[in-house]
């Protein structure tokens, strides 16, 4: 690895820390917005995040992607839906936050990659490997061990995980870069928002305008907020493989556990401790075999590479010795298999 490379490579993990540190030591921002109440807070956000992905688009001049979008309907309503989707995460995520729900707010983005892997099988048709499968099996089993533990469903972690699974599916369809994509899906807020929010101040329910200069900057502080982690990610996700990323990503809801348990001092009960466990050795199970399987695939690139270039250099050579050079290469689909 040259220079060049591993310096790209340490800017990219910075980038990688800094934005699930922000997104995990979030739960730290949205108490100090009270005492407006969680629907003013995200109708906030909504409004403050376009304002401020538009100027960070004026500096990075990306233009031509919005009329492209726009003539394609398909994708439009894509966004769409990505729009409400998210919005919904962002409106619950606010809204346990301010409730003392930090824990089990965690918990829905520890049992994220879960539900989206089980999205895929229902949804795509996906098939899993059997460690997979265990995995998810033992996180059907943490949610009853938790619905039991909290005497009801956790409501609260699953809308979170499955919102932020249909977000991720429909992200992908759509194919946006993630600063475009959250300019389109804040346009389509907007206008709701903004309403929302002009609303209030004509019923005096307003606190933008009531509680003082300070307050209303922490409103506007929303947008930055929302983006300036998502433009740190976009940096990481360019220079570091995407392996690196996904065990990055349990950051964010370890720091949420630990500021719910630690700084809130939310209850912790034998049960839900048993429950929690159940989910990180389910995760424990999916990092152990997506990076077994990301080491063979490796290994077979590296073999399908060998066996060409042994063929161009002994060109002269007769066919049945290049047969035999060729089996002795271990078969690159029998060493992919789990």
């Amino acid at each position: 690895m040259t220079r060049k490379t591993r310096g790209e490579r340490h800017i990219g993990l910075l980038n990688g820390f800094a934005a699930y540190g922000m997104w995990g030591l979030v739960p730290l921002f949205w108490p100090l917005l009270k005492p407006a109440g969680s629907v003013e807070i995200l109708a906030h956000r909504m409004v403050w995040s376009l304002a401020f992905v538009a100027v960070a688009l004026l500096f990075v001049r990306r233009r031509r992607w919005a009329g492209e979008l726009v003539r394609q309907p398909r994708r439009l309503g894509l966004v769409t839906v990505a729009a409400a989707v998210i919005t919904v995460n962002w409106g619950v995520y606010i809204w346990a936050v301010n409730n003392g729900q930090v824990v089990e707010a965690s918990l829905g983005y520890f049992i994220n990659p879960l539900v989206t892997i089980a999205m895929g099988v229902l949804l795509l048709k996906e098939r899993l490997r059997p460690v997979q499968w265990a995995a998810v099996g033992i996180g059907f089993a943490a949610v009853l061990v938790l619905t039991i533990g909290y005497g009801r469903p956790p409501w609260v972690s699953l809308v979170l995980a499955l919102s932020f699974a249909t977000y991720g599916l429909v992200k992908k369809k759509v194919n946006l870069s993630g600063l475009e994509s959250l300019t389109a899906e804040t346009a389509i807020q907007f206008l709701p928002a903004l309403g929302y929010l002009l609303w209030l101040t004509a019923e005096g329910r307003s606190t933008f305008h009531t509680e003082g200069a300070g307050h209303a900057a922490l409103l506007a502080a929303t947008g930055i907020v929302t983006a300036l982690p998502l433009v740190c990610f976009g940096a990481a996700a360019i220079r570091v493989p995407l392996s690196t990323l996904g065990l990055l990503q349990y950051l964010a809801p370890v720091f949420q556990f630990l500021l719910g348990v630690l700084y809130f001092r939310e209850a912790m009960p034998p049960e839900r401790w048993a429950g929690f466990s159940l989910v990180w050795l389910a995760l424990t199970l999916l990092t152990w075999d997506a990076l077994r399987t990301a080491r063979r695939a490796a290994r077979t690139l590296r073999a399908e590479k060998i066996v060409p270039a042994a063929t161009i250099a002994t060109g002269t050579v007769s066919a049945a010795r290049n047969a035999q050079s060729v089996a002795s290469v271990p078969d690159p689909v029998v060493d992919a298999r789990p």
